[in-house]
Parts: C-alpha cells; structure tokens; sequence
C-alpha cells in the first residue's frame, strides 16, 4: 500500500481517521479487520466512535497495515498524543495485585489460614468496601493481596469437599479482582482473572460461580470486540443456571438477569438495535420479578441498574435523545453501589457529549468525580470527555473544568 502522509491529514475523531485512511488505501473493512485480527463489525464500531480509540499497540499495526508514516495522524490531537487515554492510569497498589496473580509457587506456607468459610467472610467484607467506598480502588488494592494469596493457599492445601468450597472462594475473589484490573494498563491481567475465575468455578463444579467468571469474561471479550464469543458464553452460562432456578436463591436468577444484560450491551455495541433492547426486555423482566429491593452483589444487578443499562444502550447505539429519555426516568441515587453510580453518571455525560451539550457533560462529569472519584479517574470514556472539554470549555466553565481535570490527574 503507498505511504500516506501527514499533509493530507483528516479532520475528526480517531475512529473517523481510521476510516479515512481505510478508504483511501481502499480496503474494505472485512479485509482490513482480517489484516489486524480484528472483525468487520470492529472496525465498524471504532470508526463510528461506539468503542473507545484503540489502545497504541494497536494503533501502531493499523498504521503500518494503511501505510500511515505517522501514527500521530491517527490520533485527533496533532499537538500531542495524550497517553492516559491510550494507555490509562496506573493505580499505585497494581504491582502488589499483581505479584500476588502471578505467585506461582507449588509449595505451602503453613502460617496462611486454611478456613475457606472465614475466607468468605473477608471477601464478603471486601465486596462491601467495593461498593461502598467513593475510593473503592485504592481499598481493594489494599486488601486483595493478601485475599488472593490466602486463598491460592487453601487450593493448594485443602483436598476433598474443603477443597471444593476453597475453589469457590478463589473464584470469587478472582471475581473481585476484575473490578481492580479493569481500565488499567495492565490487559493481561484482566483475562488472567477472568480465566482464572471461570477454570476455578468450573473445577468447584459450581454453576453459580462458574456463571460469576463467565460474566467476567464477557466483558473481556466484548471489549476487545470478540462479540459472538462473548454472546456464545452468556449463553451457556444461562443455560447452565436455568435448570436449577427453580428454588434456588435469587442471586442465581440475578445472575442470569445480569447476563442477559451484558448479551444486550454487546448488541448495542456492535449496532444492533432490535437485538439489544429484545435482551434488555428480558433482563428487566428478571430484575421486576426480584423486585425493587434486590441487588446482585457481583453485577449490582436491579431494577435501578437496568435502568442505568437503558441509558448504556442509547449510548451505545448512538441515539442520545434515547438515552437522556431513559436517565430521566429515575433517580441515580437509587443505585447503591457507589462505583456503579458514578458509572452510571459517566454514561449520562456521554450522551449529552454525543448532542454537543458541554455543559451539561460537564454536570455529570462533575458530578461522578463528587460520587466516587476513583471511578472516573479510570474511566477512558471519561477521560476523552475531559480532554475534549478543556480543549472547548463550555462558556463560564473554563476554570471549573480545568479543576476538575486536575482531580480526575488530566493534568498539562
């Protein structure tokens, strides 16, 4: 392919670069998601701006594959290539977490507990801290360590039923995990404890925990736009929850609802309206039969939150009007996770960004740092947002969103 330059950049955002420079070399987006290992509907979905810019490795391959000198002419900022927003932040407790993901040794260390029931009592004390806390991040960083290494310890020394009910335990806090790793610079470790959480409720010969890792996992691969795998999982691990639902405790029916609601996240992503809402239907129709008082301690999956998820997918599917129409028709304080608040507020900001609206992406920006700052603060959407909004602050808002830039670490 003949080497473009830099002289006939394009205008817009990177998704809209991407395409460009896809167009000039002329090759279809089949043949140039084959080139990159990606899928159509990938390439799709980045050039329409429905996934976040690729990060920089992969910004490096399509440069080369479209013949791009210059992968700064991918990037919408000719002025400099903002690297939180490629890379993300690195929370200062990851190399801890991660040391204790990668402790391979084979031998025990007699001095570790070998109670799997006061195990999961400390890690149902740390999913409290998770939801709770506004620095949720920084709390699980400290406590995760010592959980894991703790209960690698009981796999590794407990045999028969104890055994069992360890791997269930590990599996959880690998669950537990995900929410640390996720947004980080550090992609491995998100599949490791997405694996890691799946294998472990597999060998506790679990469906319900199983399941846990699976809706893990699922987000894994809808992030990298593995979607049909990702659909393909969700829906085995459904079919192995439903022949037990009949009696059994309403965190297992929560966990089917919370993946039928990731199953419609991912046809929101890849643009598929019908399909979307269809699943959204069907979650939502678990989340009336739980009730108004029920959340999934895992998924935060509820009523409230499959409310949040009707905005996700106007979002996703870029009708904004859509969005905004389903984020006033509740209160977010309804939701009582903190970190999933804050989320759901990012979300609300993106569909007024997506209508132009700056101040009002400002609001709700503002308002998600206010409810739980670590939150936003690893939140690549949020971080575009921002960017965006210092480079075109709202009338009057200039110093506000330049001091909300600094508490979210967008500082320069």
């Amino acid at each position: 392919m003949a080497e473009n330059t830099r002289a006939g950049d394009p205008a817009g955002t990177t998704g809209q670069r991407i395409k460009y420079y896809r167009d000039q070399a002329g090759v279809s987006r089949r043949v140039f998601g084959g080139l990159i290992g990606k899928s159509p509907e990938w390439v799709k979905a980045v050039e329409n701006c429905r996934l976040l810019p690729p990060r920089l490795p992969m910004l490096i391959q399509i440069a080369a594959v479209l013949g791009v000198r210059d992968v700064a002419a991918l990037v919408q900022d000719h002025g400099g290539v903002p690297v939180v927003v490629f890379a993300g932040t690195r929370h200062a407790a990851l190399a801890d977490v991660q040391a204790a993901l990668t402790d391979y040794r084979i031998t025990t260390d007699d001095a570790r507990p070998a109670n799997p029931a006061h195990l999961a009592l400390r890690l149902s004390d740390a999913w409290r801290v998770r939801h709770c806390s506004p620095d949720h991040r920084t709390r699980l960083g400290a406590l995760l360590p010592d959980l894991i290494r703790d209960a690698q310890h009981l796999v590794r020394t407990l045999r028969g039923p104890e055994r069992r009910d360890a791997r269930r335990v590990l599996s959880g806090v690998y669950q537990l995990a995900d929410f640390y790793v996720a947004y980080q610079p550090a992609p491995e470790l998100v599949w490791m404890v997405a694996d890691r959480a799946l294998t472990e409720g597999q060998e506790a010969d679990d469906p319900y925990v199983a399941a846990g890792g699976a809706w893990a996992m699922v987000q894994a691969l809808r992030d990298c736009g593995r979607w049909e795998e990702a659909i393909a999982l969700a829906d085995d691990a459904t079919g192995q929850l439903n022949p037990h639902l009949d009696g059994a405790p309403d965190h297992w029916r929560g966990m089917v609802g919370a993946l039928e609601a990731e199953i419609a996240y991912v046809h929101a992503r890849r643009g598929r309206h019908g399909e979307a809402w269809a699943r959204w239907e069907r979650a939502e129709g678990i989340a009336r039969q739980l009730g108004e008082g029920y959340r999934h301690v895992q998924s935060s999956f509820s009523p409230s939150v499959m409310a949040a998820h009707a905005v996700t997918l106007g979002v996703e599917l870029q009708r904004p009007g859509e969005a905004l129409n389903a984020a006033d028709s509740f209160d977010p304080d309804t939701i009582p996770s903190l970190a999933r608040r804050s989320r759901h507020l990012i979300e609300v900001a993106r569909a007024h960004h997506q209508r132009d609206e700056h101040a009002a992406t400002w609001a709700m920006l503002n308002r998600s740092e206010r409810t739980a700052p670590e939150t936003i603060q690893y939140n690549g959407y949020a971080r575009r947002m921002l960017l965006d909004l210092r480079d075109r602050p709202p009338t009057g808002l200039r110093d506000d969103v330049r001091e909300l830039c600094d508490r979210v670490g967008l500082v320069g």
